[in-house]
């Protein structure tokens, strides 16, 4: 028998050639950042490659310090430079770059390193466009993508192989849809909108009427609108409206996994985890946070700015700016008060129960 090989698994392993490099004083300036502990030649020869962990960087590529819960690894870093914060009190061995928030910097720095590829126009044989679809000259088409009658793709974009777009579809620029996403007919994407595989964009949403022997199908005749710079996860689905729309707001960030049923509205810059489910009619605030597996009832208000922890059940409207948890969700503070009560409702209960029989009458 052959002896089994292990693969190499090392973390240093580069995934792909990068062609772009800089300086460091050119990668402090890109990042409005400030050079500390660098002679002139380090900032001037050494050429930046890329950017990794703290454990993982080389010699050639810069780190980062933006989780408190890793300033023992500066101790250890073969990292060119560190990004940290203008305030961050920590002595590092090597070059520092002051930022203010390290953390944006890195994903700066990062989209520096793997750019966005560019659409060149370049069309699968195995793709079917419909001879009334209106495509921009450099539109991508992957192998196996279908697009439909009547579909509207503005410059820039890119349709993924095996991507099904249903008929009177509406894309913006710059938009990229990845392997097997598919938008139902007459939904409309705004610019640089990005679609995760297997996202599926205008399902029908879940409405029925009861006859008393049967579930009557209601049609869904409304949309689904992503406004500018959406993403949606990998097999997140989005319903269409039953009569009206369900509006994405500009710059939502929706986690894989996440169910939107119909005629939801979702403000702008509002971010998602993984399996949070919205469900009928809810309008949801601007810049709110739900933490993974969050439920919504239907028919709510979810005020601007609001925070919720994993998990939480949300059952009636919730004020703007407040941090909620648990099931029924409840102000952060008070969930944190029952959630210690409950470790100790056994002791609690026997105490109650002894008191409660030696009670003199």
């Amino acid at each position: 028998m052959s002896p089994v090989i292990s693969p190499n698994y090392s973390t240093n392993k580069p995934r792909r050639p990068l062609p772009n490099t800089l300086s460091l004083t050119d990668a402090a300036r890109l990042v409005n950042g400030q050079l500390e502990a660098c002679g002139k030649n380090e900032t001037d020869a050494t050429q930046i490659s890329g950017i990794n962990t703290l454990l993982d960087a080389s010699a050639t590529e810069l780190s980062f310090l933006a989780n408190k819960r890793y300033r023992l690894d500066l101790e250890s870093t073969q990292a060119a430079a560190v990004l940290l914060s203008r305030d961050a009190s920590v002595d590092a061995r090597q070059c520092v770059i002051r930022v203010d928030d390290p953390y944006y910097a890195f994903a700066c720095l990062q989209r520096f390193f793997h750019p966005d590829i560019a659409a060149k126009g370049i069309r699968h044989d195995s793709a079917i466009i419909d001879a009334s679809a209106e495509l921009a000259d450099d539109v991508d088409v992957g192998a196996g993508a279908v697009i439909s009658a009547h579909v509207r793709i503005g410059k820039g974009t890119r349709i993924g192989a095996g991507c099904v777009i249903g008929e009177a579809v509406s894309i913006g620029e710059d938009c990229l849809l990845h392997a097997k996403a598919v938008i139902a007919e007459h939904c409309v994407l705004g610019n640089e909108v990005i679609l995760q595989s297997g996202a599926i964009i205008g399902s029908d949403g879940f409405g029925y009427a009861w006859s008393g022997s049967k579930h009557l199908k209601i049609p869904q005749v409304g949309r689904v609108i992503l406004e500018d710079d959406v993403e949606i996860g990998a097999n997140t689905c989005i319903d269409r409206g039953a009569i009206g729309d369900t509006v994405i707001g500009h710059g939502v960030k929706l986690d894989n996994q996440i169910q939107i049923a119909h005629n939801v509205r979702i403000g702008a810059f509002t971010v998602m985890a993984s399996q949070v489910g919205i469900s009928g009619s809810t309008h949801i605030g601007a810049g709110c946070q739900f933490g993974g597996q969050t439920g919504i009832a239907g028919h709510i208000t979810v005020g601007d700015g609001v925070k919720l922890a994993g998990k939480s059940g949300v059952l009636s409207d919730l004020a703007a700016g407040g941090i909620y948890a648990g099931a029924p969700a409840m102000p952060h503070r008070l969930w944190l008060k029952v959630s210690a009560l409950t470790t100790k409702l056994p002791e609690l209960w026997k105490a109650h129960r002894n008191n409660k029989i030696h009670k003199p009458e």
